[in-house]
């Protein structure tokens, strides 16, 4: 009898183990599906929709992005160590994060866990990013995804989190928000809050918060801008005179580049009494757009879309960074300011003037260390046609190559009333800096490895 019940508690255990292999050969099948860039890519662009939803300035949006993208990233590099290296050791104190303790984590899964987990600390919206969630939890039961590698791959996507987030907690960024607004100078040089809301400058101590992969939030200062002189002829009076000039002939093609770029945030209107607002993609977040773009046209892999993410958002968090060290150093007036003051008080930039210093370009300096980024990624003749703003009303447009379409960022910003030349070349300039060094200093795939 004895020997029967051990015979028959065997055969159960068998036959167990042979259904549950079954059970997991039949869902093997969501594997190739889970690992399809879609679903990162949508990831990304849910977290951009709560960016535009929140109002975020854009650096600190820049901040939003870096973040989640990281803790995605430092998941695939732990998951193919053969063609990716880690993080560690090439970003500002970043320690390794948590290996999983179990074996029924698929690192993909964890990897968007980590993302959204990550991402939802960072916001305001939390409902957005849980409704989010929510859906995704859906679509992994239409897959048909084992519960257990569901547990396990959240669980570890949570430890990841949670090592990400107490590096980011060490940025200076809470600090920060702690800090006294700026003191507005009385000197015609110095920057003024502009019409129509003459809001609070934003984030002018955001050079304290910590770079990346630059050593310092001034490694790169650009040339020091024209002296402040408005006698007729002198530099810094030709500067503001060809924003006058140019913006009161503006063809189609130029205003249809002034808006397209325009990206702020939160531009008020005023008809009469009434006013209401209009949100936008932020800066950050159109070059954003365009990784997506260019991952999706080269077809790239759930881990190679999500490196490039990495190596753009870490470049647009540095750029960002050093322009706004030199934005609050050097304090140079707005346009619109000098030109309302003692030209035509009447005049309006085409665009609405951001709430910060002029010098250096912000667009001018993220967009060129982005493009940088992504033309070391897909190479320099890169084609595209943009259609980040669809959403936001605005028309594609078509570009060359990365650079190509830095430029007309950059010089969108002339057409929009809201920037001198001198900062738009310069912002140039310094984007370029801080985008090829993160290219020379950031290693994230193995050599012998292209996205392509």
């Amino acid at each position: 009898m004895k020997k029967d019940l051990k015979l028959k508690n065997i055969f159960y255990v068998l036959l167990l183990l042979v259904l549950v292999q079954c059970s997991d050969g039949n869902n093997k099948a969501y594997i190739e599906k889970i690992q399809n860039a879609e679903f990162f890519q949508n990831a990304m662009q849910n977290l951009t929709d709560i960016v535009v939803y929140d109002i975020f300035s854009p650096p600190v949006a820049s901040r939003v992005y870096l973040y989640p993208t990281i803790a995605a990233y430092e998941v695939m590099a732990l998951k193919y160590p053969e063609k990716y290296n880690s993080l560690v050791g090439q970003i500002k104190e970043l320690n390794p994060i948590p290996k999983p303790s179990s074996d029924k984590v698929d690192y993909h899964l964890a990897s968007l866990f980590a993302f959204n987990t990550v991402g939802k600390t960072l916001i305001f919206s939390e409902d957005k990013m849980e409704l989010f969630q929510e859906n995704f939890n859906s679509k992994l039961k239409e897959l048909d995804v084992p519960r257990r590698v569901v547990k396990a791959s959240e669980a570890y996507g949570s430890a990841v989190a949670a090592s990400i987030l107490d590096w980011a907690s060490k940025d200076m960024y809470n600090q920060t928000r702690t800090y006294p607004k700026y003191t507005i100078k009385e000197e015609d040089q110095f920057w003024k809050p502009t019409p129509p809301d003459y809001m609070d400058g934003i984030e002018p101590h955001w050079k304290e918060i910590r770079t990346m992969v630059i050593d310092s939030s001034n490694q790169f200062t650009p040339k020091e801008p024209f002296p402040f002189d408005l006698t007729e002829g002198s530099p810094f009076q030709k500067q503001l005179m060809e924003v006058f000039e140019v913006t009161n002939q503006l063809n189609e093609e130029q205003v249809e580049i002034a808006k397209f770029w325009d990206c702020n945030p939160y531009v008020t209107h005023h008809r009469g009494h009434a006013m209401f607002a209009t949100k936008k993609i932020t800066p950050g977040g159109h070059w954003i757009g365009i990784t997506a773009i260019a991952t999706r046209q080269a077809q790239s892999t759930f881990d190679e879309t999500i490196n490039a993410y990495a190596n753009v958002s870490i470049a647009l968090f540095d750029g960002f960074i050093s322009c706004w060290d030199e934005k609050w150093d050097t304090l140079i007036v707005r346009p619109e300011t000098l030109i309302n003051q003692y030209y035509d008080e009447e005049w309006l930039p085409l665009l609405q003037t951001p709430p910060f210093p002029e010098y250096t370009s912000g667009h001018s300096v993220i967009s060129r260390a982005a493009a940088v980024t992504l033309t070391d990624l897909y190479g320099d003749d890169f084609a595209f046609t943009d259609t980040t703003e669809l959403l936001y009303g605005l028309p594609e447009r078509k570009y060359n190559s990365f650079i190509h379409a830095s430029e007309e960022a950059a010089i969108s910003r002339l057409y929009g009333g809201i920037h001198y030349m001198m900062a738009i070349e310069e912002g140039v300039n310094q984007g370029h800096a801080v985008g090829s060094y993160v290219v020379e200093n950031l290693q994230t795939m193995k050599k012998a490895d292209s996205p392509n």
